[in-house]
């Protein structure tokens, strides 16, 4: 099978270059990068006006199987990555049961195999059953197909076992993906602590809640030598933290998702539950120190930490709703709109924290455009104005404060391994 894009305007993340060439990829891999190829092939993809870049890597997503596919499944968070342009899938452990043994891991990998070729990477969890009292057995985890250990969803409050856990993980090169919010401080609260919790009479969420756990997850990986890597950052202190402890040679790194850029507090006010989130939006001071940290590299990643629920949940009070939004099928529209479009960052720099940056944290291999790679790819148009309908998704749920935005950027093709397995107006 030989696949033709002609004439697109190739991002190459790890050069910061953009350039106007051809790929021809032969049996899912990129055989030839050039510009004005004349060749046969099987599909021809006329790229013209368009950008192309290696396939989206999000390494925070909540697939929800087993066990609560009523919101998600492994198929229809496929389906929602690939209409996203992300061509890996790299899901987390808090299902029912949770991805807590071989077992587990085992029919995530034979689940993926039945969907529509996005690749799926499952993590696989820091403690049994996510109880924080117990550690899993991080060998065999990773011997069954782990990339990373973690019990996203929940803190892992007990830190002789989080730095039991980074020893062992140092010693397997697993990367420990960590959610840092003090479970004491933040049980029950349902939005950030400020201005708008104190109008709708709330105990909220305080930012130091996340930001004590950072520096204790900073300090373990510094004595262990772990690579700690922390999920969704939405604190500016956060990123200074991270910032002061990268430049201490500690191993660490971070993501942070679409949300944590765009939205402040106060669009609780306004859509209620639907922006309720983990960790909580916050004030326009923290969006400004993320798209610093953005900038100068100290957020390496940027995610989604899509978390699907039912319209039923969703529905609910806002102290009651379950937290969490769904975002892969908005993330690289949201990220150009808000950083491409505004200058703030370049498109290699987005593609290199969406694309490479996860895949190398996790020793996969994608994310990269050169000769001999897998052709995992998107082609996507930077400018084209859509508005965000839900009921469009290819995922299950329908829980997005977006809903009804007008975004800059659409993908219109993503490939992998050499195969289109989306096309705009097609799927």
């Amino acid at each position: 099978m030989k696949l033709l894009i002609k004439n697109g305007r190739v991002i190459h993340p790890v050069t910061e270059t953009v350039l106007l060439q051809d790929i021809l990829v032969e049996d899912g891999r990129i055989s030839l990068l050039e510009h004005g190829l004349s060749c046969e092939a099987d599909q021809v993809i006329d790229a013209s006006g368009l950008s192309v870049a290696p396939g989206l890597v999000d390494m925070h997503v909540h697939l929800r199987d087993p066990g609560l596919t009523y919101k998600e499944d492994i198929l229809t968070g496929c389906a929602a990555a690939a209409r996203g342009g992300v061509t890996s899938v790299v899901c987390m452990a808090n299902t029912s049961p949770a991805v807590d043994c071989p077992e587990q891991i085992q029919y995530v990998l034979d689940r993926a195999r039945e969907a529509n070729g996005v690749e799926v990477y499952p993590v696989g969890a820091v403690s049994k059953g996510l109880r924080g009292e117990e550690p899993t057995d991080a060998e065999a985890l990773r011997a069954a197909g782990a990339v990373a250990l973690s019990d996203d969803g929940n803190n892992v409050d007990n830190a002789n076992l989080m730095r039991d856990v980074l020893i062992r993980a140092r010693q397997l090169e697993l990367p420990v993906l960590c959610h840092c919010e003090d479970t004491s401080m933040v049980t029950g609260r349902a939005v950030n602590e400020g201005s708008v919790s104190r109008k709708l009479w709330l105990e909220g969420r305080p930012a130091i809640a996340e930001e004590i756990m950072v520096m204790r997850d900073a300090m373990l990986a510094e004595e262990t030598g772990a690579r700690v890597h922390i999920c969704h950052v939405s604190t500016a202190r956060s990123v200074d933290i991270i910032r002061k402890m990268k430049r201490k040679g500690v191993p660490i790194t971070c993501e942070t998702c679409p949300q944590y850029f765009t939205l402040t507090e106060d669009e609780v006010l306004t859509q209620g539950a639907m922006a309720r989130v983990n960790p909580p939006l916050r004030t326009r001071a923290d969006i400004q120190g993320i798209v610093a940290g953005l900038r100068d590299g100290t957020i390496d990643v940027i995610a989604t930490d899509h978390a699907p629920h039912s319209a039923e949940e969703k529905a609910r009070s806002l102290s009651r709703a379950p937290s969490g939004m769904i975002g892969l099928e908005t993330s690289l529209a949201l990220t150009l709109t808000q950083l491409y479009h505004t200058k703030k960052m370049d498109l290699p720099g987005i593609i290199r924290r969406m694309s490479t940056n996860p895949a190398d944290l996790l020793h996969l291999s994608r994310g990269h455009m050169s000769l001999g790679a897998v052709a995992d790819l998107v082609v996507f148009d930077p400018d084209e104005e859509w508005t965000v309908d839900p009921e469009q998704f290819a995922s299950k749920a329908r829980n997005t404060p977006f809903a009804g935005w007008k975004l800059k950027g659409r993908v219109k093709y993503t490939i992998s391994k050499g195969e289109v397995i989306y096309q705009d107006g097609r799927n």
